[in-house]
């Protein structure tokens, strides 16, 4: 390729301009989102600074009146604002990127976006990070239609969205930008990077220069550990990586119960939510994202085991209540929660009982929060830079390496990359494989039908199919009835030593290799690998009508297509 000093200037001045839009104005939607969750948490009594000024009788009539009602209108707002079928969350912006698919309207997603506030601002044990990834999706949407004059500036506009509001929400630029590329991205090409990169700072930059926004668990942790720690990270690691299976499969579970409740999908919160403030009256810590109990589990001396170990199962119950019946929030949040609640439980129960010194519980503690997040969304890298931005801790990021891989070692084993992926391998996208074989699996051989193989009716005579068999150069045929049902297929050999005037029904038709409008191109090919013909036959699936034929040559150029394309999109300058 020729270099043209100009025309790399000029297109690297619109990705990077292309980052700084959107990166500034995902980065103020993300504060106000979190701003007005916060100010909704105060006046609802969520949080335990307000909560602490009413009596009890007061108390429980408010938390279950809250709950209760939030979950109402969080309900009729999904389901009244977002479009039946439309999906929204981040395997959704997942979904979208690698597939070049569409996303739900702009209506739907600020609709999921208010329906998150709602559920977060009236106590739902939700997680925000999952509702601001979506956020910036929106954001890029909406950017996408601004004249940048790029190539991909969709998947660009959406992945500088997604940066820029977890670089705000975490005060962690460089987390965000490797989230980004790590899960929902897929691939590290210059142009995708220089432009998540300037979103990503423009995010750090609002948080912290524009707002002065703190981080929302930045962790001051000292000291250091001995090399029979080690072991130790090693076992908290498998104990994440179980616990992290268990969290997604109940929340999967419980996601099918609450689909086989015979009630309106928008009551369904309202149920969650009377459920969840019966249990907060009890256990107050589990309402809301939780930042408070956050902070304090990394405390020696905050909890004891049986509360931590309390906290952590109601949290676990209620979290997987909430999402499974449909209020709107993510799985980020609680995961770090549960991940940072189990990691003080394990130092109290384990180096604290074994050794009589050891590195402190906020170790343990911060291993924990990243060991169970990570297999979560799929992200081992993110959380492992997330570590050392938010301690500033060479050591405890060493540390937290361990736990890292060995829970992530644990939950592929047992469930998958994520739960993110095992929510669009139930969409039938599996992304298992590589991109290039989802993309392939998720594009039809319908949309390349040919015409070259000849159909006839099945009343014609020999003679005349020879002639219509000549004309294509073919070596078969296509018979159908009178409704243009596919019958089967004469092959050329069949009519050796038949007489002229016989009738296509005086043979016997093959039925034959064939495709129906939901073949995959992948599965195409995988069928005609070892295929002997000119063509296979697609039909319609429900009539049994023939759509046209797919010759192999079809199959291979889509494929080659696709492959070039993504190639195109991760190398591209």
């Amino acid at each position: 390729m020729k270099f043209v000093p100009h025309q790399t200037v000029t297109r690297m001045a619109a990705i990077s301009l292309v980052g700084m839009v959107v990166g500034l104005i995902s980065a103020f939607a993300t504060i106000g989102f979190v701003e007005l969750v916060q100010y909704f948490n105060d006046i609802l009594y969520v949080s335990a600074s307000s909560r602490a000024g009413l009596d009890g009788g007061s108390l429980a009539l408010v938390t279950i009146t809250v709950l209760t009602g939030g979950g109402l209108i969080a309900g009729l707002t999904l389901r009244y604002g977002v479009a039946d079928g439309e999906h929204i969350g981040p395997a959704n912006t997942i979904y979208a990127v690698q597939l070049h698919e569409r996303l739900p309207s702009p209506v739907s997603g600020v609709s999921s976006t208010v329906a998150s506030i709602i559920s977060l601002g009236c106590g739902a044990s939700v997680g925000q990070y999952g509702p601001l990834v979506y956020l910036g999706t929106l954001v890029g949407q909406i950017a996408n239609r601004l004249p940048f004059r790029l190539s991909d500036v969709r998947s660009i506009a959406i992945a500088c969205g997604v940066a820029a509001a977890i670089s705000t929400a975490f005060n962690a630029p460089l987390a965000a930008l490797i989230f980004t590329h790590e899960v929902i991205l897929r691939h590290y090409s210059l142009r995708m990077f220089t432009a998540v990169t300037v979103a990503s700072a423009c995010g750090f930059l609002v948080a912290n220069v524009v707002f002065e926004h703190p981080p929302l668990f930045l962790s001051e942790v000292t000291g250091s550990f001995r090399w029979v720690e080690f072991l130790l990270f090693a076992l908290e690691g498998i104990a994440c990586g179980v616990l992290a299976v268990a969290f997604m499969k109940l929340l999967h579970y419980t996601t099918q119960f609450a689909g086989r409740i015979r009630l309106p999908t928008a009551t369904k919160p309202m149920i969650a939510g009377f459920i969840t403030s019966l249990v907060a009256l009890q256990v107050p810590e589990i309402l809301g994202a939780g930042q408070e109990v956050f902070g304090q589990a990394k405390l020696e001396g905050a909890f004891t085991a049986d509360a931590l170990l309390l906290i952590l199962l109601a949290k676990l119950l209620v979290t997987v209540l909430c999402i499974g019946f449909g209020f709107a929030g993510g799985v980020i949040f609680p995961a770090l929660l549960i991940g940072v609640l189990f990691g003080a439980l394990f130092a109290l129960l384990v180096p604290g009982q074994l050794l009589s010194d050891y590195s402190g519980l906020s170790v343990y503690a911060v291993c924990g929060m990243v060991a169970l997040m990570s297999p979560v969304i799929g992200a081992p890298m993110t959380a492992l830079l997330m570590v050392f931005e938010l301690t500033r801790s060479y050591e405890i990021t060493i540390a937290a390496m361990v736990t890292i891989v060995f829970s992530n070692l644990i939950a592929h084993q047992w469930y998958g990359r994520s739960l993110y992926d095992f929510q669009l391998r139930q969409r039938g996208i599996d992304l298992s494989m590589g991109r290039e074989r989802a993309y392939l699996m998720h594009q039809t051989v319908a949309g390349n039908v040919t015409d070259a193989l000849p159909v006839v009716h099945r009343d014609i005579s020999l003679s005349e199919l020879r002639e219509r068999m000549a004309e294509k150069s073919a070596e078969s045929a296509v018979i159908v009835d009178g409704d243009y049902r596919y019958l089967g297929l004469v092959l050329q050999h069949q009519l050796h030593d038949q007489h002229d005037n016989a009738s296509v029904d005086s043979i016997e038709i093959e039925q034959g290799i064939l495709f129906n409008e939901t073949t995959s191109i992948w599965d195409a090919m995988e069928t005609m690998r070892e295929y002997i013909g000119v063509a296979v036959p697609v039909i319609d699936s429900a009539s049994g009508r023939y759509l046209g034929a797919i010759p192999e040559a079809v199959v291979i150029n889509a494929y080659l297509d696709a492959a070039q394309e993504l190639r195109r999109e991760e190398y591209e300058v």
